[in-house]
């Protein structure tokens, strides 16, 4: 991955005291946002009750643990992989037929992302989801999964029957009607495009505006005011978009998303600023954004291959109190509707990856704790919000 810094190595360590930049105590209401404003990518695969994840460590906890903290908006992976690994009811083993539900005459599983919206609802957390990893029989190269999907056609079924389980007026909602109603209205069309990581197929903007053109009105047939976002873009975001739009991607997404990874909270903006003139550039100048991740690791002296922007625990926290205030301070100019932390809850064991240490908590052994840069969040989050 390329490493990405401010311009002039521009020095911002007044931006790392987090009262400089939070908003006065006697701050008018307009000035504050609310709690979905803030949020974080939730990796619930280490969330769940497994050999993964300590007793203390549910998923439900979490959650709770996180709106006490001033999120209001989760941002969590929906692996198609996993909901429709067959394709039709002939293709699953007898035992494992009761994991299905039956959806227009295919088997979809349904567990774990009701589970998850569930718990988010009781929380008043809103989730966006974001729909990725092909099952391998949808596949361009099967086996791969970092392969695009073969048939656009298909996926764009996939993300609707999604839609009517958990959108407007879903199946969802009424099975739970007791729950705080919070349909999903945004869907983010897959992630980090630009990495082979993600995307196996480089170029990708070809295919991937493909993928865009068969979601959008797939989404938009069972929900009207359902919105796509784009997938968020890395490191050359501009580039990038110019890529989407070349390809012809501007009429077929709502949101757009960046993922402004730098060293200097000041190169956070920098990186927006290049994004937004992109899209001006192209039209589209009025088009909200999204900071679908934001993230300095906590991985200084931890890994072997640093990225750049890696920071001691105590930098973590420091870079969160400072980057918060920074975003809603310049909310409106850049045209940011939310950001979301990246991430909730890491394990930190490995020495290749830098983000396996970017958790607000950690698990560590048995038990889960709680890194500074949690309490920043919190005391930051609370405070923009006026509680």
């Amino acid at each position: 991955m390329t490493r990405v810094l401010a311009p002039g190595r521009v020095l911002v360590a007044a931006l790392a005291v987090a009262g400089l930049l939070a908003l006065p105590s006697g701050a008018a209401a307009a000035d504050r946002v609310p709690a979905s404003f803030f949020g974080v990518v939730a990796e619930f695969d280490l969330l769940r009750d497994s050999a993964l994840a300590p007793a203390g460590s549910t998923l439900e906890r979490e959650i709770r643990e996180m709106s006490r903290s001033g999120i209001g908006s989760a941002r969590a992976s929906f692996y198609w992989a996993k909901i429709q690994p067959h394709r039709t009811w002939d293709d699953v083993p007898e035992d494992s037929r009761a994991q299905f539900a039956d959806v227009d005459g295919r088997p979809y599983s349904f567990a774990e992302t009701d589970r998850l919206m569930r718990a988010a609802a009781a929380q008043r957390i809103r989730v966006m989801p974001v729909l990725l990893w092909a099952p391998s029989w949808a596949q361009r190269t099967p086996g791969e999964f970092a392969s695009p999907p073969r048939d656009p056609a298909e996926y764009a079924a996939f993300a609707a029957v999604l839609a009517r389980r958990y959108g407007q007026g879903g199946s969802f909602w009424r099975e739970n009607a007791r729950l705080p109603r919070l349909p999903v209205r945004d869907w983010q069309i897959w992630n980090e495009p630009t990495m082979l990581g993600f995307w196996l197929e480089q170029p990708f903007a070809k295919r991937y505006v493909a993928l865009l053109r068969a979601a959008r009105p797939a989404l938009r047939r069972v929900d009207a005011g359902a919105r796509v976002v784009l997938a968020g873009l890395v490191y050359n975001s501009p580039a990038a978009l110019r890529a989407i739009y070349k390809a012809g991607g501007r009429r077929h997404f709502d949101v757009a998303a960046v993922h402004p990874f730098t060293l200097h909270v000041s190169g956070v903006g920098l990186l927006i600023e290049r994004a937004r003139a992109m899209m001006a550039s192209y039209g589209d100048r009025r088009k909200p954004l999204l900071v679908t991740e934001l993230s300095w690791p906590s991985a200084r002296g931890r890994v072997k291959f640093p990225y750049g922007y890696e920071m001691t625990e105590k930098g973590q926290a420091q870079r969160v109190a400072a980057a918060l205030p920074y975003l809603v301070r310049r909310r409106r100019e850049l045209g940011i509707e939310r950001i979301y932390w990246y991430t909730w809850l890491t394990r930190e064991v490995h020495e290749s990856y830098p983000f396996d240490y970017a958790g607000l908590r950690r698990l560590e052994d048995d038990r889960v704790v709680d890194k500074p840069a949690l309490a920043a969040f919190r005391r930051t989050a609370l405070r923009l919000q006026g509680r």
